[in-house]
């Protein structure tokens, strides 16, 4: 059964980060899964990190693959189906300089990142069991951290937006209803 089947906002979604170089052979959501979970499960290890005081989130999944091609003589676009690019994503968080030093240190590391949307408020270690009992969906991918900018502000909370690229294909929705 799929988890999410109502209208609600993501109160409880998380961007998860494993920093350990990824398989060139892991595309599929099992494999994915399994860099997650701590060599305790249930117990995150230190190569899982989860990003702090996310602001706001970028659109998650595989874009259009639609190219706009103008025509001569007509007065909007022909759509024709071409390559879809990889998208970039942007992160806006709350900076906190303390939170953020292991994901500097990530800047132009190959790593795996995992959006996950939750039913309950899920910390670190609860998602990395090998089964995570709230009602979840992810979607994984290979990128990097490819920029981390400050932005200082004078009347609102500091914030950052941090960019990700993509280096594979996005796996999922996977969907884990509750047990």
């Amino acid at each position: 059964m799929a988890h999410i089947t109502d209208l609600r906002s993501g109160i409880f979604t998380y961007l998860d980060i494993n920093n350990v170089t990824p398989l060139a052979a892991t595309d599929t959501a099992v494999e994915f899964a399994a860099l997650f979970v701590g060599a305790t499960p249930g117990t995150a290890d230190a190569t899982h990190l989860r990003m702090p005081s996310v602001r706001e989130f970028p659109s998650i999944g595989t874009p259009a693959n639609i190219v706009n091609v103008p025509v001569y003589g007509q007065s909007i676009s022909s759509q024709v189906q071409g390559q879809a690019d990889a998208p970039s994503l942007e992160v806006t968080i709350n900076y906190v300089a303390a939170d953020m030093v292991p994901f500097h240190a990530l800047v132009g590391t190959s790593v795996t990142f995992r959006f996950m949307m939750a039913s309950a408020a899920l910390t670190a270690d609860e998602s990395a069991a090998t089964l995570i009992a709230t009602a979840n969906t992810k979607f994984y991918w290979k990128g990097k951290i490819e920029a981390i900018l400050v932005n200082p502000s004078l009347t609102d909370a500091t914030t950052a937006t941090v960019t990700i690229s993509t280096q594979s294909d996005f796996v999922g929705p996977a969907t884990v209803a509750a047990s």
